[in-house]
């Protein structure tokens, strides 16, 4: 029998005055957590050791997960500790994170989702600024897009680690719904819709098919075409939610990507003068480029010290080497570590049989 208005309004008041107290009991112990991890902090920097430990951090929320009994979902554990850990971390100094700005775009987002809130935004125009920024010293770390489970790998990335001494430290994955944004409500008179030429090419279906006549109009972020947008009700934009709340924008059509599990994979890149690669944590991944001889079965004997050594190979990817001689560069994914021998030794077999040989980082997987 249903209790009355009364008793389910006590029963109500009774759990709430419950869950005050366990906020209160939580804020006591995230100050309590706060004045250790600025202990460690003191301590590191009297060693001179770096504050950032991807593989630590990796290490805490994966024990969490392990040991949460639930309700609690276990997807909500990381972004719940990395809030908490950003929020500690910044009670010394904020990071200063660089990323393809402006304030709005999906690569913000992935920042604030590996991050955490509490950074010091260094938002770029390109992807050679937010390289440039890190290793200048203008950031401590970049996040930039590398691959798009619908487009496939952002060259220019990829370019850029090739040719610049920044290393990859970590890496995170982003779920991104693309939406249809303009100054007033309506598909009506849109002459041309602006964004980045990746999300463009994750929409064409829906562009075709809704508006035809609309020139695409490639720009350097969708942030940036968001801001088009606000200053002209005849240009939409392809952008997130925090985009259209940004520039005050309205939605007039949701989720328009052409794959609805559309992914997109950032790195997170910094000096390895300043930032040492992260010690194995247990789940990593190592990415490398390498090149090869241009001879039969080169592409064979690529592969088969991985065999050897039962090394699992997570993406191979090739990119043309710019010689006019249809060279390229291949870019891999290995799981593991090289602290791990079987992973050292497959590498050091990998580097003899190379004519090109560079380790992109090797870091802890996505944790999300």
């Amino acid at each position: 029998m249903n209790a009355p208005p009364a008793g389910r309004d006590a029963a109500l008041q009774s759990l709430r005055t419950r869950i005050d107290a366990v906020d209160a009991e939580l804020l006591a112990l995230l100050n309590r957590r706060a004045r250790l991890a600025v202990e460690v902090g003191e301590i590191k920097r009297d060693e001179g050791s770096v504050v950032f430990r991807p593989e630590r951090e990796a290490q805490v929320i994966e024990g969490l997960k392990q040991r949460n009994a639930g309700p609690l979902k276990a997807d909500s554990i990381a972004p719940i500790w990395r809030e908490i850990m950003s929020a500690c971390r910044s009670l010394e100094s904020p990071m200063r994170v660089a990323y393809l700005g402006p304030a709005g775009t999906f690569s913000e987002e992935a920042a604030l989702q590996h991050f955490g809130s509490a950074i010091a935004s260094v938002p770029c125009a390109t992807f050679d600024e937010v390289f440039h920024a890190v290793a200048a010293g203008a950031a401590d770390f970049g996040v930039v897009a590398v691959e798009n489970s619908t487009e496939g790998s952002v060259a220019r990335s990829l370019d850029l680690l090739l040719h610049t001494p920044l290393a990859i430290v970590g890496e995170t994955s982003l779920l991104v719904r693309h939406h249809l944004l303009r100054r007033r409500d309506g598909l009506d008179a849109i002459e041309a819709v602006a964004a980045h030429p990746q999300a463009l090419a994750q929409c064409h279906a829906w562009l075709a098919a809704h508006l035809p006549q609309a020139e695409r109009r490639p720009v350097a972020s969708n942030a940036e075409g968001a801001r088009q947008a606000a200053a002209d009700e005849r240009l939409a934009a392809i952008a997130s939610t925090r985009a259209a709340s940004q520039w005050g924008l309205h939605v007039v059509a949701p989720a328009i990507q052409d794959d609805a599990r559309n992914r997109t994979r950032f790195a997170i890149v910094a000096d390895p003068q300043r930032h040492p690669q992260p010690a194995a944590s247990g789940r990593d991944c190592t990415s490398l480029v390498v090149s090869v001889p241009n001879r039969p079965g080169a592409v064979h004997d690529l592969l088969v010290p991985l065999k050897e050594h039962g090394v699992s190979m997570t993406r191979l990817e090739s990119r043309p080497a710019r010689s006019g001689q249809w060279e390229y560069y291949f870019y891999i994914d290995l799981e593991g570590h090289p602290d791990q021998p079987q992973v050292a030794a497959a590498l050091a077999a990998l580097r003899r049989a190379c004519a090109f040989f560079k380790l992109l980082g090797a870091y802890p997987v996505d944790a999300h």
